[in-house]
């Protein structure tokens, strides 16, 4: 089932519409699933509650699942007939008309141990997680096209993984996470309170942000049984950054970004460890 439709306009992203449209075309004309995922994708599920994006892009990311890297070629032949450029990197391209930056991130059989090697220079394109949060998506309609987007705690999951890869380079994948944490509770309130009250504490001293975020853990915790390699580097990632305050380059993050107690942006990260690994009956 599709969830409400929205329009591109409220997803704050300069030429979506067009952008998405030329993908959406080739794509489905060649019959490969694809998935929407990174900010375009937190904003659809966001505004299910009318809670409007935090900040523009100028880049849309996809996940296309996919069998070959000829295959992967074929897609990338078809839009720069409809004028997108190569860039260094493979997987990005740049649609020239509307200077928007699109990312096709291969999964499915052209992987190699959660991995896929392009040539002698690209060879680690890391892709762990997406088989198994792919799967787990939803549709969503935005006008008259049909896109699938992955779960919001699959997509905790997916940019934790890609800020482990590449901090440096994966700056704003720390505020996506906050962001998601910050309105989890609003996005899914009933559901929270039905099936994770005991998280709700007798005094009156309740944190909604650790709430939403060892919620956020219980919900991911099913993805992370279906990959022993995405287990250990998710666990890895938040083990090495709630260990020493002092040296959690993640929650130094979000205490410059919101002013807040570094301990405290740990606590965040440790009530999501701690709801991945427990055991509930």
């Amino acid at each position: 089932m599709s969830e409400s439709s929205q329009n591109y306009k409220k997803l704050a992203t300069p030429f979506f519409r067009e952008v998405f449209e030329l993908v959406d075309d080739v794509l489905k004309n060649r019959g490969i699933p694809y998935y929407l995922i990174g900010v375009s994708a937190i904003a659809l599920e966001m505004l299910k509650k009318g809670i409007k994006p935090a900040r523009g892009t100028k880049d849309i990311d996809f996940a296309i699942m996919i069998s070959s890297l000829d295959q992967f070629k074929e897609v990338v032949n078809d839009l720069e007939k409809t004028g997108f450029n190569k860039v260094e990197a493979p997987w990005t391209l740049v649609q020239g008309e509307y200077d928007v930056v699109v990312d096709l991130l291969p999964f499915g059989e052209i992987e190699g141990n959660n991995m896929v090697g392009f040539n002698e220079r690209y060879t680690d394109l890391h892709v762990l997680g997406f088989n198994e949060v792919m799967k787990h998506s939803q549709e969503y309609e935005i006008e008259d096209r049909v896109v699938q987007v992955p779960p919001i705690p699959g997509m905790v999951l997916l940019k934790l993984a890609a800020w482990s890869d590449r901090p440096e380079d994966r700056s704003n994948d720390p505020y996506d996470i906050l962001r998601i944490i910050e309105y989890y509770n609003d996005l899914e309130f009933e559901t929270n309170m039905l099936e994770h009250h005991d998280l709700i504490p007798e005094e009156d001293d309740f944190d909604e942000r650790k709430f939403s975020s060892r919620i956020l853990g219980r919900k991911a915790k099913e993805y992370l049984d279906g990959s022993e390699a995405l287990k250990i580097r998710i666990i890895q990632v938040l083990e090495e950054n709630t260990v020493d305050a002092k040296e959690s380059r993640f929650a130094k993050s979000w205490a410059v970004e919101k002013g807040w107690d570094l301990e405290y942006c740990v606590s965040l990260l440790i009530e999501l460890k701690t709801g991945l690994l427990e055991k509930r009956s």
